[in-house]
């Protein structure tokens, strides 16, 4: 017990510190916006660390990256798997919030908030949108939180750079992991201060939005929590009967018990990794195939992760009244998961930065999504552990023909 308060420590003082903030705003009501400066202090300092956070770690990433082994048939089943259950999560998501309004606010000063920049937008054809949204003009505009975009792809050539020049670029490569280094400790540090941040930013919230908002992420919570049960229990069981029929089923029921209790104590996909290829062997798939798409799916396979998306995007477009397309929303909240999957720390930040800079909301929308994170974490994590098991399933199958199945462990 003590170890899963350790692991579930920093996510319940925010908890409470938002539900802390939720009740000051409902007492105080409009007079709680004088808490709102308090709450800018957080959000500032986390604007300020955005643009090294997103350059660090997307060229660190990059530049340590190391070409794996080519396992030929195996390799190529696992990316198939993997896109295949991301898209089908990532439709669950989006035909659920397209059913439940997941925030009402009618209010005129939501809407307010929407950057002008996206209005201009609107009159530009798709190639000056793409060349807006790829590129800047000047450098200086590339270190800004609005041009989150263009920063990752620069970031991007820029790690290709470095690895190019080989041993010439071994001084950068070090340079930019110790700096890399020092922005996740300084992001370490600013989260001290999140659950007073977020607890006054939250009372601003509810004071001005009243209610609905506070309803909204209660809400998001609950039917994020039964999608993930209904893709736990039905969509992963329909993958396994596709995969091995009644048999593959009931080995897969018997040994998936141990990762979902460990996804839920550790709150981390890394640290289940060893519980879920123990266990996952133990349903009779062969080992190079657990051993390749177990530590892969925790990097890259993030079923939980992509319906998370789908609600971060919904409850903003819900929140500030926009109508986008199906494919926008779908396209978005892959995208925003899939690309920074391999992002060590720091990619739940950037997802969300980039759900923002896609769909054209203001930056100061990222709290908002901070929160939903915050709420939606556990059951997420489920999900992104045992989604691998079930793709394990589905690559035996597709590499071993239909009697992929050996003895139980």
């Amino acid at each position: 017990m003590k170890k899963v308060l350790k692991n579930y420590k920093g996510t319940l003082i925010l908890l409470f510190s938002i539900i802390v903030g939720a009740i000051v705003g409902f007492i105080m009501k409009e007079d709680a916006t004088v808490l709102k400066p308090l709450g800018d202090i957080f959000i500032n300092m986390l604007f300020v660390i955005i643009v090294p956070l997103i350059f660090l770690t997307i060229t660190t990433s990059i530049i340590k990256m190391k070409s794996p082994k080519r396992l030929g048939k195996i390799m190529s089943r696992i990316v198939i798997v993997f896109i295949l259950m991301s898209v089908i999560s990532a439709l669950i998501g989006v035909v659920t919030t397209s059913r439940f309004e997941l925030v009402k606010t009618g209010n005129s000063k939501v809407l307010n908030l929407i950057d002008e920049k996206s209005e201009i937008n609107e009159d530009l054809s798709i190639l000056e949108r793409t060349a807006n949204l790829l590129t800047v003009n000047d450098f200086n505009t590339l270190l800004s939180k609005d041009n989150i975009i263009a920063l990752l792809l620069f970031s991007i050539i820029f790690a290709l750079a470095v690895r190019k020049s080989k041993e010439k670029g071994e001084y950068i490569t070090k340079l930019l992991i110790s700096l890399n280094d020092v922005v996740l400790n300084i992001i370490n540090i600013i989260m001290y201060y999140a659950p007073i941040g977020l607890g006054c930013y939250f009372a601003s919230l509810i004071g001005s939005y009243g209610k609905n908002i506070a309803v909204g992420f209660l809400k998001t919570f609950i039917i994020y929590t039964l999608v993930c049960l209904f893709v736990y229990v039905v969509v992963y069981s329909i993958y396994i009967l596709i995969a091995g029929g009644k048999k593959a089923l009931k080995r897969y029921w018997s040994h998936i018990f141990a990762p979902t209790v460990t996804s839920l104590a550790t709150c981390s996909s890394a640290g289940s990794i060893p519980v879920n290829i123990k266990s996952t062997k133990e349903m009779g798939i062969n080992e190079d195939i657990v051993e390749s798409i177990i530590p892969m799916g925790t990097s890259f396979h993030k079923d939980g992760s992509v319906i998370g998306s789908v609600f971060k995007v919904m409850f903003l477009v819900y929140l500030y009244n926009t109508n986008p397309s199906i494919w926008l929303v779908l396209g978005v909240s892959l995208l925003a998961t899939i690309l920074v999957s391999a992002v060590p720390i720091g990619g739940g930040t950037i997802s969300e930065m980039f759900i923002i800079s896609l769909m054209g909301f203001p930056a100061g929308a990222l709290p908002i999504l901070t929160i939903i994170a915050t709420v939606i974490d556990a059951p997420a994590t489920v999900l992104n552990v045992v989604g691998d098991s079930a793709g394990a399933m589905l690559v035996g199958r597709m590499v071993d023909g239909k009697n992929f199945l050996q003895e139980e462990v």
